[in-house]
């Protein structure tokens, strides 16, 4: 791609520290006082790296020593690296759930870029809501932007066992509660299954959002799956460094680079690695950032021309990211996949997505499989609707068991998550394999937050009769790295009077997967009849960051992203007095 700034004068930077005022005089003596000389920045691209390192998030725990790598590729190119610390998303600590959190992060990440004298960015991380908040916030503010991913940990072992996050915590806890694990082998998984930084090893949230941001060419080539402590994961930081500098003298903004067919091509990605279902609305935001509408329905449309070929949990049976990244990683899967893309997008790499992968090679066809081979011929993800879901539901069949993919059962009715606590083990609930689990408010307003509570628990009594998945159905999310027949993120949510809210005890629910339809077996004048005596509870929140979640945030179909910062005029950059 031709470069298109010409001269310093004409970085955006030099409006900070190139004009001869008193302004510019405060600017440049702040730096000296920071032990910088003119030959460190002046005329040269400052590239601020937005780092969400903190020691409360084992995902980025590594990324103090990726920002000095970094900053090693913005010298080597001719730039002027500025770290700047923006909030760190850590999955497992923040509660209610990070969820509620992304769009707060995507202002901070589009305000700290609009607000400091920067020529590109570089967005650091990779825990799950962090990579959605980092670009949404890039992609409002259109500077010159790539993503540097956190990269996914180590594959970790018990004994003979493989672990995988998050997907084997269900699957042994499961156990435990059927009495089958005794509790010194509860600790030993406990000390196992997190075996380095970086981001969870299954194909969760954090790999799915990661392959996405690369699909849509806003990382290195091959980024997103390198493990978080190898070697390779360092020299890639430096090589985006340099890049960066490159991308700043090139004016290469990330509406440069993002059109429908890019994003056709990440949700094509998505399906064809099994992918988490949080991805639907994190791609809605996203692309609503960009002024390109996504609905629900496009994912499915992709997702019944895709077929699952990636091999890795939970959606395979095997395999973890460092055995994907092994056998050739997204690459070499996009490559497999190259007919069914859009090869001529472009990327930050100033080439074509084709081009990028062009060439890419299969290393391991047990990981990553053959088209013929395919552990799905459709994709990982399905939307739903029926009059449970008028403007849809999502499920990941092909982490969930086959004879459910058509099912109708009493619905066992759970008001909210204390209400499932307290009463999902009792001896008296009347609950059989053929039950449908059912809660309520646990979506954007209800959770508050739209929370991971959707893989909800199989009641005890069942997992000692040796059930291990039976149908549930929630406005909630679940964890990329859960697994089962959860039917999520119905909407209109329960909490704002969608049909959800008005399900009893005893009601039929039919799911027919296949025909992509979840139907509630109760008569519209019974459903009007409920309407009429619901009393919409109180929102969570008085006052505060809560509050403005409540007042602004989208439902689950429109990406829940904040009505006023989705896509719209330019914001003009800030005056310099």
């Amino acid at each position: 791609m031709e470069r298109r700034v010409e001269r310093s004068e004409d970085l955006r930077s030099h409006r900070w520290f190139g004009p001869d005022d008193l302004r510019s005089f405060g600017h440049r003596s702040r730096l000296k006082g920071m032990g910088f000389a003119d030959e460190d920045y002046l005329g040269k691209p400052v590239i601020g790296i937005l780092n969400t390192w903190s020691d409360l998030n084992t995902c980025h725990s590594h990324l103090r020593e990726r920002a000095e790598e970094v900053k090693r590729g913005v010298w080597q190119a001719g730039g002027f690296p500025v770290e700047v610390p923006v909030m760190s998303l850590g999955e497992m600590l923040m509660k209610p759930t990070t969820m509620l959190y992304r769009n707060l992060l995507s202002m901070e990440t589009e305000e700290t870029i609009r607000c400091h004298p920067l020529d590109g960015v570089v967005l650091m991380g990779g825990c799950d809501k962090t990579t959605p908040a980092l670009l949404m916030g890039a992609i409002s503010a259109n500077i010159p932007a790539i993503f540097l991913p956190c990269g996914p940990m180590l594959i970790a072992r018990w004994g003979k066992e493989t672990l995988g996050s998050g997907s084997d915590a269900w699957k042994y806890w499961a156990e435990r509660c059927a009495g089958n694990l005794d509790d010194e082998s509860w600790t030993q998984i406990e000390n196992s299954i997190a075996r380095s930084p970086g981001h969870c090893m299954t194909m969760g949230t954090a790999s799915t959002m990661g392959a996405i941001a690369e699909t849509l060419g806003m990382t290195l080539p091959g980024a997103s799956s390198i493990p978080a402590v190898l070697s390779e994961h360092a020299r890639m930081a430096t090589s985006v460094g340099r890049r960066i500098v490159e991308m700043a003298w090139q004016d290469l903004k990330p509406s440069d680079i993002l059109t429908a067919a890019s994003f056709d091509n990440a949700i094509t990605a998505s399906m064809a690695i099994g992918g988490s279902t949080n991805a639907i609305v994190h791609v809605i935001a996203m692309a609503g950032r960009a002024g390109i509408k996504v609905d629900p329905e496009r994912f499915d449309e992709l997702s019944r021309r895709t077929p699952v070929i990636a091999n890795v949990r939970p959606s395979g049976k095997s395999y973890l990211m460092e055995d994907f990244y092994n056998a050739g990683g997204l690459k070499a899967l996009l490559w497999q996949l190259r007919d069914r893309l859009h090869p001529d997008c472009a990327t930050v790499t100033g080439k074509t997505l084709g081009e990028n992968i062009a060439g890419s090679e299969v290393i391991d066809e047990d990981v990553i499989l053959p088209l013929d081979k395919a552990l799905s011929e459709e994709g990982g993800t399905f939307v739903l609707k029926g009059n449970l879901a008028p403007n849809g539901c999502v499920v990941k069949p092909a982490a969930a068991d086959n004879r459910l993919m058509r099912h109708t059962g009493p619905a066992v009715v759970f008001e909210n998550y204390p209400d499932l606590k307290a009463r999902l083990n009792r001896d008296d609930l009347d609950v059989t394999p053929d039950s449908v689990l059912v809660l309520k408010n646990a979506g954007p307003l209800g959770g508050p937050g739209f929370p991971e509570w959707g893989m909800l628990p199989i009641p005890n009594k069942l997992l000692q009769q040796g059930v291990r998945d039976m149908v549930r159905i929630s406005d909630a999310r679940m964890s990329g790295t859960s697994y089962g027949m959860c039917i999520l993120h119905v909407s209109p949510e329960s909490h704002v009077g969608g049909p959800l809210a008005f399900v009893q005890d005893g009601d039929l629910i039919e799911l027919d997967v296949p025909a992509r339809r979840l139907q509630l077996q109760v008569s519209e004048e019974e459903l009007e009849r409920r309407r009429a005596n619901w009393t919409p509870p109180e929102i969570h929140y008085p006052r505060g960051y809560g509050q403005l979640f409540s007042q602004h945030v989208t439902q689950a179909h429109e990406g829940c992203d904040f009505d006023f910062l989705h896509h719209g005029g330019d914001t003009p950059e800030p005056a310099i007095h």
